[in-house]
């Protein structure tokens, strides 16, 4: 192995909203989810390969017109597919997840891996899964850090600590037009969803230590919302080189992604900002129109409100 070569082989899974250049430039290991319309042979139906086999706009216009797919994580055949592939290869390799948070992706990945080392007999096999505990777009804004830290020579086992310290410092808030169908995919509760759109508000969404969505603001209007997480980038972000990037996100509303990014651009002038687009997986649960932005700042668990933390102990974090 050369000494620029990585140390590990690093893969992730499709919700990160990569495009298809980004994974092919960065040389990472991608896992797909899938997106199906019950009972509908022409609904929409599909694999989320990042917009190749339909483009952002098709999809998120299905959506307007009233689709509403349901996602399904890789299979367990798929899992135990790629770890067979990975322990084939001569350096370990770690697996950034999907939030175990709103998907059951990380628990099917540890159980397939268990199954795939006893299957070979290999149970110290090198490779690694760690849950992000974030999603979409905070999940690209991880993912591109993590691809720097392997491209620096960090060994596998480092950057497993690295993943699971890290991944707490990702600030995000996203808007979205109602929480319908965060609610129909059992995101948020029903009662939530109700509230909200008898308010006719935008929500503000985050995730919650544990991964999972909260709601923390609303707003009247998306202008408002916009100034709104630009106003949360302001306050949150780390003002050195490192938190100068922010990733903004949007469903089909690039234009709103841009004012996002300009209005942070007019109060700070450091930003760098990356858009991308946010794919079907996370599409389907949220719907057309939303925004997001992300960005890494100070500890979330030290900023947590007294019943998070306990929930968080709670569960063993």
């Amino acid at each position: 192995m050369s000494m620029s070569e990585p140390k590990f082989f690093l893969l992730t899974d499709s919700p990160c909203d990569f495009s298809p250049k980004m994974v092919e430039d960065t040389g990472i290991g991608m896992l797909h989810f899938t997106y199906t319309e019950a009972g509908k042979e022409d609904g929409l139906n599909g694999v989320d390969d990042l917009f190749v086999s339909r483009s952002a706009h098709d999809f998120y216009e299905a959506v307007r017109k009233g689709a509403m797919p349901m996602t399904s994580q890789p299979s367990q055949l798929e899992f135990e597919r790629t770890f067979r592939e990975c322990a084939k290869l001569d350096k370990p390799s770690v697996y950034l997840t999907l939030s175990s948070g709103i998907s059951g992706c990380y628990e099917g990945a540890c159980t397939a891996l268990e199954r795939v080392k006893e299957e070979l007999g290999r149970p110290d096999l090198p490779i690694y899964i760690v849950d992000t505990k974030i999603a979409s777009t905070a999940q690209y804004l991880f993912i591109v850090e993590a691809i720097r830290q392997r491209d620096k020579g960090m060994a596998a086992g480092d950057f497993v600590r690295w993943a699971e310290e890290a991944r707490y410092f990702v600030q995000t808030i996203f808007m979205v037009d109602d929480l319908d169908a965060l609610h129909r995919g059992g995101r948020v509760p029903r009662s939530v969803a109700v509230i909200g759109g008898a308010l006719d508000v935008k929500p503000l969404l985050t995730f919650d230590l544990d991964g999972a969505l909260s709601v923390i603001g609303v707003t009247r209007g998306r202008k408002k919302g916009l100034k709104k997480m630009a106003s949360f980038y302001e306050k949150n972000h780390n003002d050195d080189m490192f938190s100068s990037v922010v990733t903004i996100g949007n469903a089909d509303c690039p234009k709103d992604a841009e004012k996002l990014a300009d209005i942070i651009h007019k109060s700070e002038d450091t930003a760098v900002t990356m858009i991308s687009t946010i794919g079907p997986t996370i599409g389907c649960h949220v719907g057309a129109g939303m925004v997001s932005c992300c960005f890494w700042g100070a500890d979330r668990r030290k900023g947590a409100s007294v019943s998070d933390k306990i929930a968080h102990n709670v569960k063993g974090e």
